[in-house]
């Protein structure tokens, strides 16, 4: 079995961040046009494909789940802290949100036409990404479409004590190059069909990457 114990320190920590995480994150409206281009482009493929229904895996308060119902895209989110979950319940309650973790999805094999994952698996531990990725490919319906985006950086293991207003967390993030993420979504069976690699922005020290993935269609 797995070690899962990080699980416990991410759910309480988005537990206590949650209403602070909320009135700071910035909405999909509100992001630079190159990560609304991304998404769009993400949710352009799932509709125009019809395959099934989208999950935002990680989706915190759903503001990203909603961003995709407006375009047209049947979204649920799954988040593993019951806070975001009530949150995202309260602010889009005409949208499905459950708590869940991605190590183990309650989701039925080859069902879903989409994942999107984003900013949201650097808190696993590199030796659990194959377990999280492996969710993902089991999940999605063959000539589905995975978009993992999130920060990147040279196997970096960070361990902040605060964090969205101050409060106390407890969780880790982990920062790997992209050509190691690519490996890992390839070893499990994903063709990677684009990855964009996006340098610091200003004030930040942190780079970004978005992936695309397909599971390939049954011969």
């Amino acid at each position: 079995m797995p070690d899962l114990s990080h699980l416990a320190a991410v759910q309480e920590s988005y537990d206590t961040v949650a209403s602070d995480y909320f009135d700071q994150v910035k909405p999909p409206a509100e992001l630079d046009p190159l990560s609304r281009g991304m998404l769009n482009v993400f949710a352009e493929v799932v509709r125009t494909a019809g395959l099934g229904p989208v999950a935002d895996l990680g989706c915190g308060p759903g503001r990203v789940t909603a961003y995709l119902a407006g375009r047209q895209v049947p979204a649920f989110g799954i988040d593993l802290s019951p806070a975001m979950v009530e949150l995202a319940r309260g602010a889009h309650p005409d949208l499905r949100f459950s708590v869940g973790s991605m190590t183990s999805l309650p989701i039925e094999d080859d069902r879903l036409g989409g994942i999107l994952a984003y900013y949201s698996t650097h808190h696993t531990p590199p030796a659990l990404l194959p377990v999280v990725f492996g969710e993902f490919h089991r999940t999605l319906a063959p000539g589905g479409c995975l978009m993992l985006a999130g920060h990147v950086g040279p196997d970096q293991h960070l361990r902040p004590t605060r964090a969205y207003g101050g409060h106390p967390v407890s969780y880790a993030s982990y920062l790997l190059p992209p050509d190691r993420i690519a490996e890992l979504l390839k070893q499990v069976g994903f063709g990677l069909t684009a990855r964009l690699v996006e340098e610091p922005r200003e004030g930040t020290e942190r780079a970004f990457a978005t992936f695309l993935a397909h599971k390939p269609e049954r011969p």
